[in-house]
């Protein structure tokens, strides 16, 4: 049977993967600016297998609306083109045979409020996920208790700590969406 102390470790180790579940999944959601982390998770058929775009190309920021895409392999642009036509970024790429731009266009008012939801219902699903935790971890608990492993006092106070760190994690992750919403609406 776990103990007290390896419960408030389980909770907080399993809020802090969903945290960066939920940061991850912003990085996808595009901003004013440009960013590498929009494309790093597109696939390009390279040689019938479906390779990550960072194993392929150097990705950098030359301009603050502008991605430049090098590929390794020269003979793979063409195969990078189509991956980054085909994703759902709507942005098409310049490729003059050697690198390949993406020049982000401003994004217009009604698009930002999109953006801004979309950010919004992520961090909902992350919220979801550190309650489903401390449930999980309540149960837990009262297992403990139910077993002998703990006193009422124990399991009272075990109980106030696993909904302490549940409010700082949920703390973090509106944290997390005031920052994203503030990148999403910036000009």
């Amino acid at each position: 049977m776990a103990t007290e102390h390896a419960l408030i470790q389980e909770a907080k180790a399993r809020m802090d993967k969903a945290l960066g579940h939920s940061r991850d999944l912003l990085k996808n959601i595009r901003t004013s600016r440009a960013s590498a982390a929009l494309i790093e998770h597109i696939r390009v058929d390279y040689y019938g297998a479906p390779t990550p775009l960072t194993q392929m190309a150097q990705i950098s920021v030359p301009e603050p609306r502008q991605l430049l895409i090098k590929p390794f392999d020269m003979t793979a642009i063409k195969e990078i083109d189509r991956a980054i036509q085909k994703s759902d970024l709507g942005i098409s790429p310049e490729n003059d045979g050697k690198v390949i731009r993406l020049t982000m266009p401003p994004l217009s008012g009604e698009q930002r409020k999109k953006y801004a939801a979309k950010a919004k219902d992520l961090i909902e699903e992350g919220r979801v996920a550190l309650r489903n935790t401390r449930r999980d971890v309540n149960k837990e608990a009262d297992a403990l208790h139910k077993a002998g492993g703990c006193t009422e006092d124990e399991h009272k106070r075990l109980l106030e700590d696993i909904q302490k760190t549940l409010k700082d994690f949920e703390s973090l992750m509106n944290e997390l969406q005031e920052r994203k919403t503030r990148e999403i609406l910036e000009e």
